[in-house]
C-alpha cells in the first residue's frame, strides 16, 4: 500500500479544504494510506476528514480558523515555530526583505510573509512517503519543498497567485522542488506561469472535485427557525458564500443592494461566511441603513439549504482561483451572477448559465434587477447551471501518475496549458 502525505495550512470552512475532502474521499483507501498535517492545528472541517485518513496532528482542534480564538491560535503557533529551534532568526534577512518589499508596494501581507517560519518550525514527520502533497500555497508548499521526505511532491494553486499576493521572493525554490504543480483552473494556472514561466511543463489542470450526491442530501436539511434567513419575509432573497475579506469584495455588494431597495424592490442579502473585515462590514450595513437586509450570517456547517431557498447566487469578487461556491450553487441549480474576473470567466458563459459583470455597485443591481423582472431568463440560468458537468475525472491521470499509477485504458498525459 502507497502511503500519500496530504499538508493544509488550517481546516476552517472554505473552499480548498472541502475540495481536499472530496479527494481523500476519492481515493481509494485500499489501494492507498492518507495522513494529513495542518500547520495550523484549527479549523471546523477537522470533522469531515474521513476515518480512513490518519490526522498526525495531536489533539485536532475543531474550533473557527477565523475567531478571536483561532486569530490567537495563529499567533502562538507563528511564535512557537519563530523560536523552535532559533528558526525565526535564521529567516530575518527573508523576512526583512519581503517587509520592505510590501511596504514599497504598498501591499503588507503579513499572512503570507510569515507563513515560512511556520513551515520551517514544524516538526516534519519522520516517516517517507510514496508522495507528499502541499494542497496549498504558502505555508503548506514550503513546508513540503523542505521538510518532508517524499518520492515524489505535487502542490496545488488555488488562487489568482499575483493578485493573492505571493511572487519569487516568497516563495523562493519552493516550485523547484515540486515534480508537478496543479491549477484547478487555467486562468490561475496563467496567473501562476507569469511568474514563475519555467514551470510550464510541470503545471497540470486538476478542477475542484465536487461530491455533488452529498450537496443534494444535504440540502434538503432544515434552516434552524431562529436563523435571520427563515425569518426574512423578502419577496426576493439574494445569497453569497464566502469569508469576509478584502478578495470578496462585499464593500461593494453592500451598496449595491442600497441600490437595488432604492429601486423598489424588496430583497434581502445574505452572506455565509467569517473573517477579518466583519466589524468594518457591520458599520457600512449600519451606515447605509441596512441592517435589517444585508446580513452577516457567519461560517454555516451545512450552508447547502441556504442554496437551495435562495432566489440568486451572487458571486461579485475580486478574483478567483476557481470558486467551489459557485459550483455548489450550480450544482443545485442557481442562476449566478458573477463578477468578470479570473476564475470565475471559466464558470460562467454570459448569458448562458448566468451574467459576468464588471465589479460595480451599480453593475450589480442592474443584473439583479434584470433577473428579477425577467422570470423567463432566470430559469432558463437556472436550468443550464443544474445541466453542467462539474465532474472531471480525467484530471487525476496525472495525480495517479505521480504514483507510477495511471489508468492504463485512458491515460495521457494533460498539461495544464
Amino acid at each position: 500500500m502507497k502511503e500519500i502525505l496530504f499538508v493544509m495550512n488550517t481546516m476552517g470552512r472554505a473552499g480548498a479544504e472541502r475540495a481536499l475532502i472530496a479527494l481523500m474521499n476519492t481515493l481509494p483507501p485500499e489501494e492507498y494510506h492518507m495522513s494529513l498535517l495542518v500547520l495550523v492545528n484549527r479549523g471546523e472541517i477537522f470533522d469531515e476528514v474521513p476515518p480512513h485518513v490518519t490526522i498526525l496532528n495531536r489533539r485536532p482542534d475543531n474550533r473557527s480558523v477565523l475567531s478571536f480564538g483561532g486569530t490567537m491560535k495563529l499567533v502562538r503557533t507563528t511564535l512557537c515555530c519563530f523560536f523552535s529551534h532559533l528558526q525565526g532568526f535564521r529567516l530575518t534577512g527573508y523576512l526583512f526583505r519581503n517587509l520592505f518589499r510590501q511596504l514599497r508596494e504598498k501591499n503588507v501581507r503579513l499572512d503570507k510573509l510569515l507563513w515560512r517560519v511556520i513551515a520551517r518550525g514544524t516538526k516534519a514527520p519522520e516517516q517517507k512517503y510514496d508522495l507528499a502533497v502541499a494542497y496549498l500555497e504558502g505555508g503548506a508548499t514550503y513546508f513540503v519543498a523542505d521538510q518532508v521526505k517524499a518520492d515524489k511532491k505535487a502542490s496545488f494553486i488555488h488562487i489568482d497567485y499575483q493578485n493573492a499576493g505571493y511572487c519569487a521572493a516568497l516563495d523562493l525554490d519552493a516550485y523547484e522542488k515540486m515534480d508537478r504543480i496543479f491549477s484547478v483552473s487555467r486562468e490561475a494556472g496563467e496567473s501562476f506561469l507569469c511568474v514563475w514561466p519555467q514551470y510550464r511543463k510541470k503545471l497540470f489542470l486538476f478542477r475542484n472535485i465536487i461530491d455533488v450526491r452529498r450537496i443534494h442530501m444535504e440540502s434538503m436539511q432544515a434552516i434552524a427557525p431562529d436563523s435571520p434567513f427563515w425569518q426574512s419575509h423578502a419577496a426576493w432573497k439574494l445569497l453569497t458564500v464566502g469569508r469576509l475579506n478584502y478578495q470578496k469584495a462585499y464593500d461593494i455588494a453592500i451598496p449595491a443592494l442600497k441600490l437595488l431597495r432604492e429601486r423598489g424592490w424588496d430583497a434581502d442579502w445574505f452572506i455565509l461566511g467569517e473573517g477579518p473585515l466583519q466589524k468594518e462590514l457591520q458599520n457600512q450595513i449600519r451606515k447605509e441603513g441596512l441592517s435589517e437586509h444585508f446580513f452577516l450570517l457567519g461560517s454555516q456547517k451545512n450552508p447547502y439549504p441556504y442554496y437551495r431557498l435562495a432566489d440568486l447566487y451572487i458571486h461579485a469578487t475580486r478574483y478567483e482561483g476557481k470558486s467551489i461556491a459557485i459550483e455548489e450553487a450550480q450544482v443545485l441549480g442557481k442562476a449566478v451572477i458573477a463578477s468578470d474576473c479570473t476564475g470565475n470567466r471559466e464558470q460562467i458563459t454570459h448569458n448562458v448559465n448566468g451574467y459576468l459583470i464588471p465589479l460595480s455597485a451599480e453593475q450589480i443591481a442592474d443584473s439583479i434587477e434584470s433577473l428579477l423582472q425577467n422570470p423567463a431568463q432566470k430559469q432558463a440560468f437556472e436550468k443550464a447551471s443544474a445541466s453542467m458537468n462539474l465532474l472531471h475525472p480525467e484530471d487525476l491521470d496525472a495525480f495517479y501518475a505521480l504514483l507510477s499509477d495511471p489508468r492504463p485504458q485512458d491515460f495521457q498525459r494533460r498539461p495544464c496549458l
